[in-house]
């Protein structure tokens, strides 16, 4: 899974700037104010999971077992689903798109509670 994490972090670390960039120079005269803080969010919150997922990588090498890699995947749904959503609804105007977006801040959610447990176990392991 270290590989596939790599991946994905420079996946979306790469695309998650050239999206901040697109927004910042190609859609600041086609979308409302508030249409552009919803697409920054979701450049923001992919950006930090791109980071995430790093972190998860790194500790792939070190942590055996299946819970990181659910760390990894929670995260990667995250991104798909929380900023995927964003900027589709941000593109098109389809605000019923905005269901799914709860659903991708949950994943972020059970990732990070994945990695807190992952550290907890660590602890009690090492006593």
């Amino acid at each position: 899974m270290l590989r596939t994490f790599l991946m994905l972090a420079s996946f979306f670390g790469f695309t998650g700037v050239a999206l901040g960039a697109f927004a910042a120079h190609g859609l600041k005269n086609r979308l409302t104010p508030e249409y552009l803080a919803v697409f920054h969010t979701g450049v923001l919150y992919q950006l930090i999971h791109a980071l995430a997922i790093f972190g998860v990588a790194l500790l792939a090498m070190q942590i055996q077992g299946r819970l990181v890699t659910y760390a990894g995947i929670s995260f990667t749904l995250g991104i798909i689903l929380f900023s995927g959503s964003l900027y589709l609804m941000t593109l098109t105007g389809a605000t019923k798109l905005g269901i799914i977006t709860p659903f991708g801040g949950l994943f972020f959610l059970i990732g990070w509670a994945i990695l807190g447990w992952t550290a907890w176990r660590l602890g009690l392991d090492t006593l």
